[in-house]
């Protein structure tokens, strides 16, 4: 083989190793590219990872809080029926107690006027007392005066 078939042979040759060269040149790029978007992506997948994390905490958090929020309201309940038996039971007794103000008054009214008859009984029975005093002595004088007779 001549010189010249050699020359070409070897710039062919180096002309392949360039177009091999910048192809591996291209293909490090496109790792590095692809490295680089695999780093953010693990990234995105941490964040979410976390969202997801806070996200079940706060679907936790707030099924605790609507079970509370269930069994306050269950109590709150509980003692607004309460309050209205209490208020009832109040309203009732409010009633019983004027009915029996009213039954006092009335009988204060009655041992009122009982003890103003009482006083009247008392002062005729007095007054009939003295007459049936005044009497018995005018009838023990009178007896006196026929004995002596």
């Amino acid at each position: 083989m001549d010189a010249e078939t050699w020359q070409e042979k070897h710039d062919d040759v180096n002309s392949k190793i360039k177009v091999l060269e910048q192809e591996a040149l291209e293909k490090d790029h496109q790792i590095q590219a692809l490295t680089r978007k695999n780093d953010v992506l693990e990234e995105q997948v941490e964040k979410l990872e976390e969202q997801l994390s806070t996200s079940k905490e706060t679907v936790n958090e707030s099924h605790s809080l609507k079970t509370n929020n269930e069994n306050i309201t269950k109590k709150n309940q509980l003692l607004e029926e309460e309050l209205e038996a209490a208020d009832k039971n109040l309203k009732e007794t409010t009633e019983k107690l004027r009915d029996t103000d009213i039954k006092a008054e009335a009988l204060e009214k009655k041992v009122t006027s009982l003890e103003n008859e009482r006083e009247e009984w008392e002062r005729k029975f007095e007054e009939l007392q003295e007459k049936y005093n005044a009497t018995r002595e005018e009838l023990d004088a009178i007896s006196e005066q026929l004995e002596n007779l």
